[in-house]
């Protein structure tokens, strides 16, 4: 362990990179969920050469990487992550590329929070973010899960998608060429989403206001804004709400330790303050188990899971 914390230091304190070094930093002070063990160092690159050193030197040593959004659909476990944990969080540059009568098209870094993106159209009056309200994490975040509600989604004002590989090659991929599903977009794993290209349309600002406002409203009454969760736990089967079905299956108040099936919105967990990562995914398990012995459906996990002991297959 410490020659592997050594190599980390003497590969973070080199000329080629630029940046914020915590090491063995507890990661349920980053995660939303306020859960997962210690990560042997977290690193926010200042800039993208800085991250494409950190991720080039990284492959050389053979020191595994992994990058890391908002935190908010993330579950760390509880030995934590080997290596060196990559925040984005620096990367938050929003450029207004061209304006025109009835549109904007944007340059927006992957480390801009959604909500600040919401924000700025809700101050512009610009349209097609309203839906995306009160989710939490980062753009980059919302892109590679295609985040999305009341009918919107983040993939429907997408222009273009800058990524690096884990060669810290760049590529700009048109939109019209990728595919965005449910909660995913076909973008490899292990290339690092830095960039969108956006395209929003300019609207009434009051008008942009109080969708947003409302959108929020209804948010607040069905689901447990402000608690520390990851989000939806599970994806919605097709033609089914995970929600709805958890509820049927008699899973609402569930608990394991500290974390709780929440009793506003059942794909819900909520971490009531000592929660940990073993707790949540045995509670996990629990809930498949009944869905499926209930209604004959394997719910399909939306949370990703990170780190040592990870032994939950997709």
């Amino acid at each position: 362990m410490t020659e592997e914390r050594n190599s980390l230091r003497e590969m973070l304190r080199q000329e080629r990179f630029r940046g914020d070094v915590l090491f063995d930093e507890p990661m349920k002070n980053h995660t939303t969920l306020r859960i997962g063990g210690n990560a042997q160092a977290m690193v926010t690159p200042q800039d993208v050469i800085s991250l494409r050193n950190l991720l080039m030197e990284g492959r050389e040593r053979n020191i595994p990487v992994v990058v890391v959004g908002g935190c908010s659909n993330l579950l760390v476990t509880d030995g934590g992550i080997e290596g060196i944990v990559v925040s984005a969080a620096s990367l938050c540059r929003i450029l207004v590329i061209e304006e025109k009568d009835d549109e904007v098209r944007l340059f927006v870094e992957s480390g801009t929070p959604l909500q600040k993106m919401v924000n700025l159209s809700k101050e512009k009056g610009y349209e097609g973010l309203e839906g995306l309200a009160g989710i939490p994490g980062s753009v980059g975040g919302a892109v590679r899960g295609n985040s999305g509600s009341f009918g919107y989604e983040i993939g429907n004002v997408i222009d273009a998608v800058s990524v690096m590989n884990q060669y810290g090659k760049l590529s700009l991929l048109d939109a019209r060429n990728l595919t965005f599903r449910y909660r995913s977009i076909d973008i490899p794993d292990e290339c690092m989403i830095l960039s969108v290209n956006m395209r929003l349309k300019k609207g009434d600002a009051h008008g942009v206001a109080k969708s947003i406002n409302d959108f929020l409203l209804e948010k607040r009454t069905k689901q447990p804004i402000g608690a520390w969760s990851a989000g939806c736990v599970f994806k919605n089967p097709e033609g089914a709400y995970a929600g709805k079905l958890i509820d049927e299956a008699g899973c609402k108040g569930m608990r394991r330790g500290d974390v709780e099936v929440s009793g506003l919105h059942a794909n819900f967990f909520i971490n009531r303050g000592e929660g940990r990562a073993s707790d949540f995914l045995a509670l996990m398990d629990e809930v498949r188990e009944r869905v499926m012995k209930a209604f004959g459906i394997e719910l399909e996990r939306e949370i990703k899971i990170v780190g040592r002991d990870r032994d939950h297959a997709d």
